[in-house]
């Protein structure tokens, strides 16, 4: 799944959220950090991760607790220029999420920044 770095900067919003989409479907964090600047924050209720180490973890914490999950990364995606609001739902074996929504700000083909919020429900 692995980009050419010369084209990342070409790719429209809409094509980094696919491939974002794809990234997080397949749980390849090596896939997902081609998506981000290597400034790029990720900010969430409880903590902000900048930089590609702190993304990595994030999303590593994010499969645990959601392993190989079914999921609509972007069930409603709503595009303003260089925006993206995308909400989605997941569901794994352990636990769920029915109101994750995340909004994108891409700059030259990649991620400078990323709000995101979700709430997981564990299964009885």
């Amino acid at each position: 799944m692995a980009q050419a770095t010369s084209d990342l900067s070409r790719r429209t919003p809409q094509q980094v959220a696919a491939h974002h989409g794809q990234a997080m479907r397949s749980e390849d964090l090596d896939a997902l950090l081609e998506d981000y600047a290597e400034t790029a924050c990720v900010i969430t209720s409880d903590a902000v991760a900048c930089g590609n180490a702190c993304i990595r973890a994030f999303f590593a914490r994010f499969f645990q607790l959601l392993p190989r999950a079914r999921a609509s990364w972007a069930s409603k995606a709503t595009f303003a220029d260089n925006i993206l609001l995308l909400e989605w739902t997941a569901d794994s074996a352990g636990s769920s999420v029915s109101d994750g929504v995340d909004t994108l700000v891409v700059q030259d083909g990649l991620i400078q920044y990323q709000t995101v919020h979700f709430t997981v429900v564990p299964k009885p």
